[in-house]
């Protein structure tokens, strides 16, 4: 059985300063191939909720095979979205 794709996405910024690792809206990630490019505090949090997506759970409050979290750096907030592509 194949893993399916994982996909994070930046889809707000919420704090009063830009990102710190230069991150924009709109900028998006393939786990399996670009997760070196992603904050490492944000991979931090990201990380939990990437392993229950790939392997079949899901996140209460978000929609099916979604997660939202955020980055722990107050000052810019990043909003990321994790989504689970099944081919």
């Amino acid at each position: 059985m194949r893993r399916p794709k994982i996909r994070i996405t930046l889809i707000d910024q919420k704090g009063e300063h830009p990102c710190h690792r230069g991150h924009k809206i709109g900028d998006s990630y393939d786990f399996d191939t670009e997760r070196g490019k992603l904050c490492p505090m944000a991979m931090h949090v990201a990380f939990p909720y990437v392993d229950i997506l790939r392997y079949g759970g899901e996140i209460p409050g978000n929609e099916p095979g979604t997660a939202v979290f955020a980055c722990p750096d107050v000052d810019t907030l990043n909003v990321f979205r994790i989504e689970r592509i099944d081919d």
